[in-house]
C-alpha cells in the first residue's frame, strides 16, 4: 500500500522521530550533536517554527515542532539533509544516515502538549544517558535543562514561558511544579500512545474502544493524527481543502509569472518593479505579498523564490510572514484577486 501524504498546516503541533539506519548511533560526539543543535536553532529561528521539546539520543532523535512559515518537511529536509552531508564528511563515511523517512505525528495540542513535553524529555533517562532524575537537568542536550534554566544559552531559543505558564504565573513555582509533573512521568515508562496515531491511541486503548463500539459509537482516525475523533475530522477536512484550493489554482493557470501580474495590479505598479530590490516600502510590500501568495497558496518553494528574487532562503521566509501580515490588514484574498482579473 503507497505511504500517506504528510499532513501540515500552519500552527500545527509535530511529533518528530528520527532513527539512524540499522539502529546505528547519529550522533558519535558532542560535535555531532552540537552541529546538529545550531542547524536546529538557525532552521526554526528563521522560519518561525516553535521547538517545545527536543531531546539527542545517540542513535535517535525526538523533537517537538509547531510549524511556522514553511512546512515542516520543508524544514526536516534541510535540516536532515544538511547534518547528514556534514556527518558523513567528518566521519568518511558515504551512504544513508537515517532510517527510511523520519516519523511525524501531527498532534492535538490542548490534549498532548504537555504530555509529549514530558516524554521527549525524560528520553535521555530511559536510554540511561543520565544516572538519575535529577541528573537530567544539566544533560545539555535535551530541552528539559532549558525549562528549569539550567541551559541559559538555549533558553531564549525555546518558548519556554508557552509550556511553563501552564503550570502558574510565577517563575519559580512553575518551573517547581512543571519539574514534578515531569518527574511522574518517570513511573509511566515507554509510553506507546504518544508515538503514533490511529483510532486505539486516539480512544485511549483497545478497552475503551471496544467499549465504545459496543455501545455503537464509531470514531474518525488516522495513523498520521494524535488527537480525538472531532480533531482528527476537522483536520483531515483542512488538509482536504488545502490540496483542493491548489488544485484550483493549477486548474486556473496560477503560476509565478501569474502572481507577479496580480500582486502589480493589487498594489499599483508596475508588474517588472514587484520583484526589484531595494528597501523601499512598495518594492519590500511587493516582494512579502508575493512570497506569501507564492509559498503559501500555490506551493512555490522557498529555495525557488530565493533564486528568483536573488535573496536568502531565510529572507524569503521573513516575507511570507510580512506577506501574511498584510494581506490579513488589508482583505486581499488571492482568490478574490484572481476573480477580479479574469
Amino acid at each position: 500500500m503507497p505511504r500517506q501524504g504528510r499532513i501540515d498546516i500552519p500552527g500545527s503541533l509535530h511529533h518528530i522521530i528520527c532513527r539512524g539506519i540499522e539502529r546505528r548511533d547519529i550522533f558519535s560526539d558532542d560535535v555531532d550533536r552540537d552541529d546538529f543543535l545550531s542547524r536546529l536553532i538557525e532552521l526554526t529561528t528563521t522560519s518561525s517554527t516553535r521547538c517545545f521539546a527536543w531531546a539527542l539520543i545517540p542513535n535517535h532523535l525526538h523533537l517537538l515542532l509547531q510549524t511556522g512559515n514553511i512546512p515542516i518537511s520543508s524544514l526536516m529536509q534541510k535540516l536532515l539533509g544538511g547534518y547528514a552531508t556534514a556527518f558523513n564528511l567528518r566521519h568518511q563515511r558515504c551512504g544513508h544516515l537515517f532510517q527510511n523517512r523520519y516519523k511525524s505525528i501531527l498532534c492535538q495540542e490542548e490534549v498532548y502538549l504537555l504530555e509529549l513535553v514530558r516524554y521527549i524529555h525524560l528520553n535521555p533517562l530511559r536510554a540511561g544517558l543520565v544516572p538519575t532524575f535529577e541528573a537530567l537537568s544539566e544533560f545539555r542536550y535535551c530541552g528539559h535543562g532549558c525549562m528549569l534554566g539550567c541551559n541559559p544559552d538555549l533558553e531564549s531559543w525555546m518558548p519556554i514561558t508557552d509550556v511553563l505558564g501552564r503550570f502558574g504565573n510565577k517563575l519559580g513555582e512553575s518551573r517547581k511544579a512543571y519539574k514534578s509533573f515531569v518527574f511522574d512521568g518517570v513511573a509511566m515508562g515507554r509510553r506507546s500512545d504518544l508515538t503514533g496515531g490511529g483510532l486505539r491511541r486516539s480512544v485511549g486503548g483497545w478497552r475503551e474502544l471496544r467499549s465504545a463500539r459496543d455501545a455503537d459509537m464509531f470514531f474518525e482516525s488516522d495513523e498520521r493524527i494524535l488527537g480525538d475523533s472531532d480533531f482528527v475530522h476537522s483536520l483531515l477536512q483542512l488538509a482536504e481543502d488545502e490540496f483542493e484550493k491548489k488544485t484550483r489554482y493549477s486548474r486556473q493557470k496560477v503560476d509565478i509569472e501569474r502572481l507577479i501580474l496580480l500582486v502589480a495590479n493589487v498594489l499599483e505598479m508596475e508588474a517588472k518593479d514587484v520583484c526589484a530590490a531595494g528597501k523601499q516600502r512598495q518594492h519590500v510590500r511587493a516582494r512579502s505579498l508575493l512570497c506569501f501568495w507564492a509559498v503559501r497558496e500555490i506551493g512555490v518553494t522557498e529555495v525557488a523564490l530565493a533564486r528568483l528574487l536573488q535573496i536568502s532562503q531565510p529572507a524569503v521566509a521573513q516575507a511570507v510572514s510580512r506577506g501574511e501580515k498584510l494581506a490579513e490588514e488589508n482583505g486581499w484574498e488571492l482568490q478574490e484577486v484572481l476573480d477580479r482579473n479574469l
